[in-house]
């Protein structure tokens, strides 16, 4: 039975932190790219700007998908990544309809993401400390919860503004970076 937080096999396939490694590299290019798109169009919610706003989370869901097929298939436990799949899924479906009410129902959903899937990221990571290039992920995962406290708050205040998204999103993608070359240092080793 998988748990969200319980042991790990022992030894580790070397499938896993390959396929985890090419997963990250994609993530991390993925998000620099979706970052500077979204600093570019951050001035007013449009169309390009909700879209970009909805993509990133349902680009979660798929990111995890993979992720999850990759674990279970090596008995490594996946409960933290069916939560992560629920959470961006309705995560993309409530910035599709914050995006009506403006940017501070916008950044009160993402922030409400970022709390919480940063909490999963960082159990993720720490449950997957054995495969070696997991601090990255655990940082990262606190980083994402005060990040979505932060984004909530800025809610609340005049001028909130959809810029600190693209910089989150970015750093979030250099910690999967640093993440995937970890990886690729352990394989070696």
């Amino acid at each position: 039975m998988d748990t969200l937080v319980g042991t790990a096999p022992t030894s580790t396939p070397t499938s896993v932190p390959a396929a985890l490694r090419r997963l990250y590299f994609l993530r991390f290019a993925f998000a620099a790219a979706w970052a500077a798109l979204l600093f570019a169009t951050a001035d007013a919610l449009g169309p390009l700007t909700v879209t970009l706003l909805v993509i990133y989370p349902l680009f979660d869901v798929a990111c995890a998908i993979v992720d999850l097929r990759s674990a279970r298939s090596t008995g490594q436990p996946v409960r933290g990544l069916y939560v992560n799949i629920a959470l961006s899924a309705l995560t993309g479906i409530g910035l599709a309809v914050a995006a009506t009410s403006g940017t501070p129902a916008v950044l009160r959903v993402w922030g409400a993401w970022a709390v919480s899937a940063g909490i999963v990221q960082l159990v993720v990571g720490a449950v997957r400390r054995q495969l070696g290039g997991q601090w990255a992920m655990i940082a990262s995962g606190a980083i994402s919860t005060l990040a979505g406290a932060s984004f909530f708050a800025q809610a609340g205040k005049d001028g909130a503004s959809l810029n600190n998204l693209a910089g989150y999103a970015f750093l979030g993608g250099v910690f999967f970076l640093v993440s995937a070359l970890r990886l690729g240092r352990a394989r070696k080793m």
